[in-house]
């Protein structure tokens, strides 16, 4: 059994900050990429950015220079630091991590939301 649980997520003003984490737990044999998605009201998900298991980044291009993904292999866990909001960066934001338990494949996390507005 392996589960995918984010935090950091809340209400901030236009300009703020915000950092959210994921960390994975239960069975697993090997991580391998981890990343960010995101779904706003009335929208598809769409990609917000991603990390290989040595480091290798990439971002939407909506969100490259505000934001950065980072992980800790050690712990399973992988951050996304949030800067420069805008009003269109709200959203449910779900963790991704692709590895391998009893099997390979992805997991998403239960998402958690992400609020920006004065």
């Amino acid at each position: 059994q392996v589960e995918l649980v984010e935090s950091g997520g809340g209400l901030v003003q236009p300009g703020g900050s915000l950092r959210l984490s994921c960390a994975a737990s239960g069975y697993i044999r090997v991580m391998y990429n981890m990343g960010w998605y995101r779904q706003a009201p009335g929208k598809q998900r769409e990609y917000v950015a991603g990390i290989t298991s040595v480091g290798v980044t990439t971002y939407a291009d909506s969100v490259k220079g505000r934001f950065t993904i980072s992980r800790d292999n050690a712990k399973n866990t992988v951050y996304l630091q949030m800067n420069s909001l805008k009003p269109e960066d709200t959203a449910v934001y779900y963790c991704n991590a692709n590895l391998l338990s009893d099997l390979r494949r992805n997991y998403w996390g239960q998402g958690t939301q992400v609020t920006v507005s004065s």
